[in-house]
């Protein structure tokens, strides 16, 4: 069975239906790891198109959490302005389907989650200590990679809509759980339309300047 894992989408409805429009037919179970919701200007709608897919699971990640208890209790000024602004956007009637998302989920010789203990784990973080009991894979450092550790497959799906490194660029994984054969993956798409739609809708400075100082493959 393939299975197209990915998360961190955050509000992006572009990059969004790209990947559905790229992989369509090209695996049999989808996996959404969590924060559907926040930055981007479209979570109603990326919830909405999301709960329109076929043999979908989704997981809670941390900011679907925020969106539950209607606060963000971090200190980053930019992530609070975020909050601040798009929460209030947030339609109601998809606390019910969030509500159903799981905190994690095995498919095969995969555990899928948002994150382990809530870290952010990059390419280069220590994480010899902790203890892997499956090949598993994450998401919530918006940073794409594989890693073995201490025998076990670390996978990091990258973030679906809102790449820190290039903003442009969409990273997803396959995994094929009869072979364990993974594919990292990745396409570009026009982030420009995202921008005008914030711009459009008034985005807090703060927000639109986060957005428009991040690298895009146009910019390099």
């Amino acid at each position: 069975m393939k299975v197209l894992i990915f998360g961190d989408v955050h509000g992006n409805l572009i990059s969004l239906e790209k990947l559905f429009g790229i992989e369509k037919g090209n695996y049999d179970q989808f996996v959404c790891h969590g924060d559907i919701v926040n930055y981007g200007p479209w979570t109603n709608e990326c919830l909405e198109f999301l709960s329109q897919q076929q043999n979908g699971f989704f997981l809670k990640g941390n900011h679907e959490k925020y969106y539950i208890e209607k606060f963000y209790p971090g200190l980053n000024e930019v992530a609070k302005s975020f909050f601040k602004y798009c929460y209030p956007m947030f339609n109601a009637k998809y606390v019910e389907l969030i509500n159903e998302f799981r905190d994690d989920i095995k498919v095969g010789d995969f555990k899928i989650k948002h994150s382990v203990d809530d870290l952010y784990i990059f390419k280069d973080t220590d994480i010899e200590s902790l203890d892997f009991e499956n090949n598993t894979v994450v998401g919530h450092s918006h940073q794409q990679f594989h890693r073995v550790i201490k025998g076990k497959n670390i996978y990091n799906t990258g973030s679906l809509g809102q790449n820190r490194s290039l903003l442009d660029v969409a990273n997803y994984l396959i995994a094929d759980t009869e072979t364990n054969i993974v594919e990292l993956k990745s396409f570009v798409f026009d982030i420009q339309k995202v921008i005008s739609k914030m711009e459009e809708l008034k985005y807090p400075s703060i927000c639109l300047n986060y957005y428009k100082s991040k690298n895009t493959v146009n910019k390099l």
